[in-house]
């Protein structure tokens, strides 16, 4: 490190631990790791990819959204929540009375996981797998840290089971969710790409209905609510 530069300044490795530790010992803020993260080869994803989504909002944010992984739409424009499933996401927002541009929005794994269509001319989604979302925790870790919300949501079984357990069944225990160490206040619900997946309207309309009460609870939030302590979340 050059003389006179300022360490917080100073930005860590493009491993995630690295980039978690710096933010734990106060050296890095969300601008500094997005950075870093724009060079993760943590696992194999980023060989696919068009680049690095990392997550988007105001650094002392009071709610945190939690997604599983960058689509297509954001893989392109890097940035989290922008395709279709952002779309339900802004519906799902405004019903339940929250400002999207407060919040702080990412997803478990920075990188876009796809197939090729049996035609080729379209990348299909694919889940990522514990391997993949194991070595991308720390990057999540490292948001929240950054952030200390006041509340987080986690949106689908991919980023709530990375966040709570990989037992946690979002069908079952959607809703307000215990976890002190994230946050004072923890909502699990459906991801917003579920809505999309919906058989018929009436299904469509239960599941968005669903969305917009679990988010409403994170509207208790109030923006200078006590924050968690700077400890890593289990």
């Amino acid at each position: 490190m050059a003389a006179g530069t300022d360490p917080r300044r100073a930005a860590p490795e493009d491993r995630p631990e690295v980039a978690l530790a710096a933010v734990r010992s106060g050296r890095a803020g969300l601008a500094t790791i997005a950075a870093a993260a724009r060079g993760c080869r943590a696992c194999a994803l980023w060989e696919h990819a068009t680049q690095t989504v990392f997550g988007q909002g105001p650094e002392r944010a009071a709610i945190v959204l939690i997604g599983e992984q960058p689509g297509d739409a954001e893989d392109l424009a890097g940035e989290p929540f922008v395709g279709p499933a952002g779309r339900i996401l802004d519906q799902a927002l405004a019903d339940a009375g929250l400002d999207r541009g407060s919040i702080y929005l990412t997803n478990v794994v920075k990188h876009f996981k796809w197939r090729p269509s049996p035609g080729g001319k379209r990348r299909l989604h694919e889940r990522p797998n514990r391997a993949e979302v194991a070595a991308c925790r720390p990057w999540v870790d490292a948001e929240i840290l950054a952030t200390r919300p006041a509340g987080i949501g986690l949106l689908g079984a991919t980023a709530a089971q990375a966040m709570l357990g990989a037992s946690f069944s979002v069908t079952r225990e959607h809703g307000r969710v215990e976890r002190p160490e994230l946050a004072p206040l923890v909502v699990a619900t459906i991801h917003p790409s579920a809505v999309l997946r919906s058989r018929d309207a009436a299904e469509r309309e239960e599941k968005l209905a669903g969305l917009v009460a679990d988010l409403r609870l994170l509207a208790e939030v109030p923006r200078e609510a006590a924050r968690p302590a700077l400890e890593r979340p289990a």
